[in-house]
């Protein structure tokens, strides 16, 4: 997946990469991260053939917190 130049224009902004063993596990760590931050919210999970474990992205910008207006 590539990476659009809008999600790291800035300080602040973040692509996290999450890879974990199961699904569970990557739902637990992206609903911590909005939490803390602004994010893009819990996305779909996918595999990738050959690779152990499973995968998601999360888009953040860790200026501001999640009760913050945008």
């Amino acid at each position: 997946m590539d990476i659009d130049e809008q999600h790291i224009g800035e300080p602040g902004l973040v692509v996290l990469d999450v890879i974990a063993a199961d699904e569970e596990t990557v739902a637990v760590v992206m609903e911590g991260l909005q939490r803390l931050w602004a994010t893009s919210g819990v996305t779909p999970v996918w595999r990738v053939p050959g690779q152990a474990g499973v995968r998601a992205r999360v888009y953040a910008d860790i200026r501001r917190h999640p009760d913050h207006d945008a």
